[in-house]
């Protein structure tokens, strides 16, 4: 059984990231080089430990919610500022309110637009059975 301070000290290779967080090594090596995660390096080979890992979940994470990346820097960084987890929440909250604003526009225009297809193409089914 591991001990908190084991697990704290595992480490993962670039393929054990990759294969749990269901990316590419492409992708693992582009947030390294983009430094939103800083794998230790031994030699040619890159030991990823759990700082690594959380960071990589709240980029995946991110990203699915639809933040850019230089957003999701932000985000993960103010986790290491002095404030540390208070500050990274209220930026975060902030960052939410305006994605739900975003996405709540993008669906009235979603539905719009799903509404005027179904006019058009009532009109055009109509137009068509005249022609017959």
């Amino acid at each position: 059984m591991a001990t908190p301070s084991d697990e704290r000290e595992q480490t993962w290779t670039i393929r054990q990231i990759a294969e749990e967080f269901d990316v590419t090594h492409r992708t693992v090596r582009h947030y390294e080089e983009l430094g939103l995660i800083t794998p230790e390096r031994v030699g040619t080979t890159r030991i990823y430990h759990r700082r690594d890992k959380t960071r990589l979940n709240l980029i995946l994470r991110g990203k699915r919610l639809g933040f850019p990346l230089e957003e999701i820097r932000t985000i993960i960084d103010l986790y290491d500022a002095p404030r540390g987890r208070r500050s990274q929440l209220e930026y975060v909250l902030g960052q939410i309110d305006e994605r739900r604003t975003d996405l709540e526009q993008r669906r009235r225009d979603l539905d719009d637009a799903i509404s005027e297809l179904g006019q058009f193409e009532k009109s055009c089914r109509a137009d068509l059975g005249q022609l017959k």
